[in-house]
């Protein structure tokens, strides 16, 4: 059964920058090592996630989106940054999560602001919380600001390259599973 991952974008805005982003490095990364895909967004959990102080209170939809996040084999995820910080309910969906649902799991982490200033969210932000889960995110972090992207899609020749390196490193877990099924 071939590996999975799964994309998830942070962002009520349609169209968004981040789900785009998202995208990108997730179709980038499914053909290189033979993965489904697909990307969910936090409007896909609405209204539910909002309302629920537990993962038993979302909705059925919303649960399985959910659930399925949680039992990819690796992930990207991606977050618009809002006054320095991901946003609030991108929070409260990962406050759900249970402790150890991420541990170990390979996780690309994104983000996308209005300015370089805001650069550093995966660093101070993302990556503490992520570690919390003991969450094994990739070295590289991909960060885009406005000028990255072109029609609304990335297109700077310095973000491509950064989402291409960082997709490479997902080599040691999505490579490994890959390299035994053939075997078999």
């Amino acid at each position: 059964m071939p590996q999975r991952i799964i994309g998830f974008s942070g962002s009520l805005s349609s169209p968004s920058r981040t789900r785009a982003l998202v995208d990108l490095a997730v179709s980038r990364t499914a053909p290189r090592f033979g993965c489904t895909a697909a990307t969910y967004e936090i409007a896909d959990l609405q209204p539910s996630l909002g309302q629920a102080q537990s993962v038993a209170q979302l909705d059925s939809l919303p649960r399985m989106i959910l659930d399925t996040i949680l039992s990819a084999d690796a992930l990207v995820v991606g977050t618009p940054v809002y006054k320095g910080s991901f946003t609030g309910l991108f929070k409260h969906m990962i406050d759900l999560i249970d402790p150890a649902a991420l541990a170990g799991k390979p996780v690309l982490l994104t983000a996308t602001g209005g300015g370089s200033r805001h650069a550093l969210v995966i660093e101070h932000q993302l990556r503490p919380l992520f570690g919390f889960f003991e969450a094994a995110t990739l070295p590289t972090g991909v960060y885009a600001e406005p000028s990255d992207f072109h029609e609304g899609q990335p297109a700077s020749d310095a973000l491509l390259a950064r989402l291409d390196r960082a997709v490479d490193q997902f080599a040691p877990w999505l490579s490994q599973t890959q390299a035994a099924s053939s075997a078999a």
